[in-house]
């Protein structure tokens, strides 16, 4: 990847595909060199017409920007995105071309974190409810009696910067402070006053629950009814994050019988909406993914992605750049492989880590090792983050994402690998234990894992997985695999590894498709098997 300046001669054209707040627009025509083009709402058609020959493209959350629009794009170098979810990017077809992709994660957080909070006092005092039925004529005080919030206990998932943000306001109110996010430290959590709990605890012991995390393949659905059995009756769920944490079937089934008190949605499985069902519910507020929309917050994004758009192009590195690293270009070169498998490694990690982490420790030996590290270490930190984190989470602040939350990390390095000329390993220290994982790059384009504890594997990183912890005893292969065929899974590869003989073995199979939750647990049953788990890299 090579970086554009803004030259006195050359001219530099920028496409803004979504409208985009002045105080952003007027930034860029203050750079004599760059060509500004406003074209917003664009046809498919049309805008891969008008990206073939720009620079860089800025978009908000209306414009695609997809494989097919990223191919259409000869010159592309940049693409910014005026705000934090980047649903609407293709971010790795963008990364095979060499493009930079930049957001902004902090442009919006007090406004969501303000819109939550919002949310949760509609809910409590029913305030939308009451709003109409005054409006109406009516004055129904006994109807809307509500609840208060102080000394009531507010349940954060993800504890990230907005979940954070939402937790000082719940504090002001006088309500105790629990949250389940493994990503972050007992100690930090402490710091800001907020009780680190289980997945399970904060369910049965929340009156309030908030959600803030990213929507990935594993989390999908992440309350449904088996985890609304489990709630008080009295719980008010509030949903600011991402459509598709939440079965949206699941609450309106126990709104109707009253499993819970109330739901506060902005945002939803399907957008715009079609099906109104669940929000025409009584006990339901909603709005139209009003999050980040405050004057404040547009023009706060709508600065920060010009900025760094002009940045780049003046060769003064990306601040917010979540695909690559601002390094020397021929650097860049020499680490792409290391850095795709670290960030594999990571997010492997934060698939099988158990606990609150506390270190990390990640070793380079041989080939490696004689290279820029730093990047790569990056990468791993990016990897580990990314499921708490997803958007938030970059090349430029995940060492200090990692510090903030009370993570330690060590690196070290080793001129030699003792079966490979060249091995990254990353161990993580948690409260319940200690694991790590390891892998080699062969080729540029042929990385493996090749370790998970102390058992020898070999996994390309990529696609699903199914990695199971069984007693090294005959027939386990052939009971897998009839699991796995019986429910129309099939196994594109296998390799195994023992400790011992007859001791523990772990089978890694690579799989076609993810795997239900009840076939999981069948699986977990079956004879002979100690654990099972499916990854996604």
């Amino acid at each position: 990847m090579t970086t554009a300046t803004l030259a006195k001669k050359e001219s530099i054209k920028i496409l803004v595909c979504d409208d985009l707040a002045e105080e952003g627009l007027a930034l860029f025509r203050r750079e004599k060199n760059l060509q500004v083009i406003v074209k917003t709402k664009l046809p498919v058609t049309e805008l891969k017409k008008e990206i073939t020959d720009v620079d860089a493209c800025v978009v908000r959350s209306g414009t695609q920007i997809t494989k097919e629009i990223i191919a259409a794009a000869k010159k592309l170098k940049a693409i910014g995105r005026a705000g934090v979810g980047l649903d609407n990017v293709d971010v790795e077809a963008a990364s095979k071309r060499g493009i930079v992709v930049i957001n902004t994660p902090g442009g919006n957080t007090i406004s969501a974190a303000e819109h939550t909070f919002s949310l949760l006092m509609a809910m409590a005092r029913n305030i939308p409810q009451a709003n109409e039925s005054i409006k109406r004529g009516e004055w129904e005080r006994k109807k809307f009696t509500g609840v208060e919030m102080y000394e009531k206990t507010l349940g954060v998932i993800g504890l990230g910067r907005i979940g954070t943000e939402v937790a000082k306001r719940a504090q002001v109110f006088g309500m105790r402070v629990i949250a389940y996010d493994p990503f972050l430290s007992v100690e930090r959590a402490s710091q800001i006053g907020v009780e680190i709990v289980s997945f399970n605890d904060l369910l049965k012991q929340s009156d309030f629950l908030t959600l803030h995390m990213p929507l990935g393949a594993d989390n999908r659905h992440m309350i449904g009814e088996k985890e609304i059995a489990k709630m008080k009756k009295t719980i008010r769920i509030a949903n600011c994050a991402r459509g598709g944490l939440i079965d949206e079937a699941a609450l309106a089934k126990a709104l109707d019988s009253g499993r819970i008190a109330g739901v506060a949605l902005d945002v939803f499985e399907e957008e715009p909406l079609k099906d109104l069902t669940l929000v025409r519910k009584p006990a339901v507020v909603a709005t139209p993914h009003l999050g980040a929309s405050t004057e404040e917050a547009q023009i706060a994004v709508a600065v920060d992605v010009v900025q760094s758009i002009i940045d780049f192009f003046q060769g003064k590195g990306t601040k917010n750049a979540v695909n690559l690293p601002s390094v020397d270009p021929e650097v860049l070169e020499q680490i792409s492989p290391y850095l795709r498998l670290a960030e594999k490694l990571g997010a492997l990690q934060a698939q099988l880590m158990e606990g609150q982490i506390l270190q990390v420790d990640i070793q380079y030996s041989g080939r490696v090792a004689e290279l820029a590290t730093t990047p790569i270490t990056v990468s791993v930190i990016k990897g580990l983050l990314s499921p708490i984190l997803a958007e938030t989470v970059n090349y430029v602040n995940a060492p200090l994402l990692a510090k903030e939350r009370g993570i330690k990390i060590l690196e070290s390095k080793s001129s030699t690998a003792a079966s490979y000329s060249n091995l990254i390993q990353v161990e993580i220290k948690t409260d319940k234990r200690k694991n790590s994982v390891a892998g080699t790059v062969f080729t540029p384009e042929d990385a493996r894992i090749v370790k998970i504890d102390n058992f020898n594997v070999e996994a390309v990183p990529e696609g699903y997985m199914l990695l199971i912890s069984n007693r090294d005893v005959p027939g386990i292969v052939g009971q897998i695999g009839t699991l796995l065929g019986n429910n129309k899974i099939n196994i594109a590869g296998m390799t195994l590894g023992r400790d011992k003989l007859g001791g523990e073995a772990k089978t890694l199979l690579k799989i076609d498709s993810a795997l239900s939750e009840s076939l999981i647990a069948e699986i977990k049953k079956a004879k002979n098997i100690l654990d099972a788990k499916l990854i996604r890299l």
